[in-house]
């Protein structure tokens, strides 16, 4: 058995999976916002509810917004704040009585998809997330790859590439920056350019689905969104060249992405010709849960 843990910021969802996989078990409570012993509680009390052999120590996968830091061994880049310069992987072990590994939550997201997903099968996977933030992991022959500042696939605070004059500097991002692909592809960056050309505040799934009637102003803002996707991605092909890409969040469900993207990224490739597919996510909403619990290996098999 594998537990799975994906802490969000509003809500924490418990999964239990079996050796192929199968779902044996899943919960979902609210996030105690801003609160970090109640945190470690609450995540306790989820696995209580799932755990069908609690005696056997079950070790627990965690995904955090958030990760890691190689020099302090404490949580960093999280936007859930009161995780940020915690011991969280110490003190959950210790509060659970068992063995806990901790990784991004784009982390858990690509590795789900790696393992029995979009991907399965796949050599290098880039997983990709496009919802109320950007954020991407990165896997090469079934391994997460952390980096050296555990920071391996946070494409989402690179400049956008080749911006054009209009959109240049870009706007402020909540980094310290500005022009980050998070400002221009993210569901409010989108919403926030559709506002801005049209007057009309609508919800990423409403832009789409105007678009889809054939209204003209959401075409064009469609357009925009998938035009500066591509340039992203093209980038990330053009330095780390996965076999596969798969998205995941709420952008991750236009169906029109996937027939416009291919032709939009291929202008921007160091390469006579391109071969990456863009793939929806498998398991939806679940795989960062997932993720989170195939961070541990089959009993019997090395970690």
């Amino acid at each position: 058995m594998r537990i799975g843990i994906d802490l969000g910021g509003t809500k924490i969802e418990g999964i239990v999976l079996n050796d192929s996989g199968a779902e044996i078990a899943r919960a979902r409570i609210g996030t105690p916002r801003g609160d970090y012993a109640a945190t470690l509680e609450a995540i306790a009390h989820l696995i209580a509810q799932i755990d069908p052999a609690p005696d056997a120590a079950t070790p627990v996968g965690i995904g955090i917004p958030g990760t890691i830091s190689p020099a302090t061994g404490l949580i960093k880049n999280a936007n859930s704040i009161w995780l940020v310069g915690e011991p969280f992987d110490r003190d959950l072990a210790e509060h659970l009585g068992r063995p806990v590994r901790v990784a991004n939550d784009a982390n858990c997201f690509a590795i789900s998809e790696a393992t029995d997903g979009a991907a399965e099968g796949a050599e290098t996977v880039f997983g990709v997330i496009v919802g109320t933030g950007v954020g991407g992991g990165l896997v090469n022959q079934g391994k997460i790859i952390v980096g050296g500042n555990a920071i391996a696939g946070e494409w989402s605070h690179a400049p956008l590439p080749w911006m054009t004059a209009e959109e240049f500097p870009g706007h402020a991002c909540y980094c310290g920056r500005h022009g980050c692909i998070e400002t221009f592809v993210s569901g409010p960056a989108f919403e926030r350019d559709h506002a801005a050309q049209t007057g009309r505040l609508l919800s990423a799934a409403d832009i789409a689905a105007e678009s889809e009637a054939g209204d003209a102003d959401a075409t064009a803002s469609m357009m925009r969104l998938e035009d500066r996707l591509a340039r992203s991605l093209a980038m990330i092909i053009n330095i780390i060249d996965p076999n596969v890409i798969v998205l995941g969040g709420g952008l991750s469900n236009i169906d029109r992405l996937y027939q416009h993207l291919p032709g939009l990224i291929d202008r921007h490739i160091f390469s006579d010709s391109i071969s990456t597919p863009i793939r929806k996510a498998r398991h939806g909403d679940s795989s960062g849960v997932r993720g989170a619990a195939w961070l541990w290996p089959a009993v019997g098999t090395p970690s």
